[in-house]
């Protein structure tokens, strides 16, 4: 090799070598993207963000109108964390695709809800009546155990029920498993709807409306979440820090009045 390509080859090393370091020493963006569901999340999230500006922190809101993408999106790292799930839905997606993704703190108690724009009192049920579920197993789950503790069915004694575990149904009820943000528009079509809270607020309907809910004993608590290894992130802490404030906890209890339950 002569003088000339020795010393082209190793400048170009140097330049290489030289933007390898740079990318590796460049600071990580102190914005912190953070995912939600449209609805009440993002509503929380506003707030937060409003909190956070005021000590100089950062935050990205990034919504999403159903509850697979925030989590898909989390996966791939276009956020850094979401807001907008309970424990059991994480569970069950980090099971079944293989997520990265580990919660890191409590939020809030959404209780799903029993709905219906036919009737006022869920005993006055109708034989052979329509309901509603969320199609999603672990919201499925849930609104079958409400539907459960209604006295509407009786179920086998197993963790995650589905529609097979239905043994008891006096009323011969027909479930019908429907996309969970679609329950609050195909309530004409339904005797019953069990509808997640954020859809109930998303499509203007008074949770206060609802004909039985979940007590605060509920183990769907909401959980914030990101990939594992960013737990001690300290942007992370700081936005469980400023989540868990007072300024913020009295923005849901005057905003949600009572039907979304802080877990501080």
């Amino acid at each position: 090799m002569n003088s000339k390509l020795l010393g082209f080859v190793l400048g170009s090393c140097l330049v290489i070598a030289g933007i390898l370091y740079f990318s590796a020493s460049k600071p990580k963006d102190d914005v912190l993207k953070v995912g939600v569901t449209a609805g009440p999340h993002a509503m929380i999230m506003a707030k937060i963000k409003e909190v956070a500006a005021k000590a100089n922190f950062k935050i990205d809101i990034v919504e999403f109108n159903d509850f697979v993408q925030p989590n898909e999106a989390l996966h791939q790292g276009d956020i850094d964390v979401n807001s907008f799930q309970h424990g059991q839905f994480l569970d069950s997606h980090v099971k079944d695709r293989g997520y990265k993704i580990a919660s890191v703190v409590k939020t809030v108690l959404m209780p799903i809800g029993i709905y219906s724009k036919k009737i006022k009192d869920i005993h006055a049920i109708k034989t052979g009546a329509k309901v509603g579920i969320p199609n999603d197993p672990t919201n499925g789950s849930r609104a079958l155990l409400l539907l459960q503790k209604a006295g509407l069915i009786e179920l086998k004694e197993v963790l995650s029920p589905t529609v097979l575990d239905v043994l008891i149904n006096p009323k011969k009820i027909k479930i019908v498993e429907i996309d969970a943000p679609q329950l609050p528009r195909s309530m004409e079509d339904l005797d019953l709807a069990v509808i997640n809270t954020d859809w109930v607020v998303l499509a203007g309907l008074d949770p206060k409306t609802a004909l039985m809910t979940e007590d605060k004993e509920s183990p769907y608590a909401n959980v914030i979440a990101v990939k594992k290894g960013n737990e001690s992130d300290p942007r992370i802490k700081k936005l469980i820090e400023i989540y868990h404030s007072e300024p913020v906890k009295k923005y849901i209890e005057s905003q949600f009045k009572g039907y979304m339950i802080p877990l501080w």
